[in-house]
């Protein structure tokens, strides 16, 4: 029998735990299996010191896995720029303000991280439930590590993660008008086949995922939720969320921020 994705452990001490990810989203367990020696499913949830999600087969390209810890993020946190990045600029954060955000589509919360970072309270939604299953375990270990580190302390007590399966917006249409200073929306936009600048694993990975077909209608309740502005991440040549044109743009080289405000940030 063939599978679109499965759960597997790397280790026996760990099959207790991929069993148990297996029942809640209602996938198979295949055992201890290296995700190259796997046939009966295209993708694999490898359930190890950390979760990853594994294109399988031999010549399948490096697993995509949430690290608030290691790697890029960390190099980011160090050398990114801080408030000087365009993420940081588009939500309105300066010296003083650092608005509460809600990252309504936060994939693999890299954003949302970098936002955590620079002072802002962060709440992350994510109705894709493998992708939640990333965000919950880069969490957990970001939790770890703050128990020795005082600066991942404070960054893990500002990032919190939607545990409800609900879709972003649903959530934002439960909220009061005005609710929310921020709401940060960046959908899953379609892959060309010929962007190359895509890692062959980020490849897999939105593949597996797909695009957001209905992101047009989260524009709505996003900026009836907010009360400063709803910022859309979007690639720089894309159209603009819903046809609507923002109040201003920041443009970058490969990407943009489309910023809707409501009320002016503080100054």
């Amino acid at each position: 029998m063939s599978y679109a994705l499965a759960v597997v452990a790397d280790a026996a001490e760990r099959l207790p735990a991929a069993q148990a990810l297996a029942d809640k989203l209602q996938l198979p367990c295949l055992g201890c299996l290296d995700p190259v020696e796997v046939s009966e499913s295209a993708y694999v949830l490898q359930r190890g010191e950390r979760l990853q999600l594994c294109a399988t087969g031999r010549k399948a390209p490096g697993p995509v896995c949430v690290d608030f810890v290691g790697g890029a993020l960390a190099h980011r946190r160090r050398y990114g720029g801080g408030k000087g990045q365009q993420v940081a600029k588009a939500v309105g954060l300066r010296g003083g303000f650092y608005p509460r955000v809600v990252d309504a589509t936060a994939g693999l919360g890299r954003d949302a991280f970098v936002l955590a970072s620079l002072g802002c309270e962060v709440h992350m939604l994510e109705r894709n439930p493998v992708v939640r299953a990333l965000l919950r375990d880069g969490l957990e270990r970001l939790q770890r590590a703050s128990l020795e580190d005082t600066e991942l302390a404070a960054i893990a007590m500002r990032l919190t993660l939607e545990e409800r399966e609900v879709s972003a917006g649903e959530w934002l249409a439960e909220q009061a008008a005005e609710s929310v200073p921020v709401v940060y929306l960046d959908p899953m936009f379609p892959e060309r086949g010929k962007s190359a600048r895509v890692k062959k694993e980020m490849a897999a990975f939105h593949q597996l995922v797909g695009g957001d077909e209905d992101a047009d209608a989260l524009l709505e309740p996003a900026f009836a939720a907010c009360y400063y502005r709803t910022v859309v991440k979007r690639p720089r040549l894309a159209p603009f969320l819903a046809d609507k044109k923002p109040t201003l743009s920041l443009e970058g080289k490969s990407g943009r921020f489309d910023i809707y405000t409501k009320h002016g940030v503080p100054g």
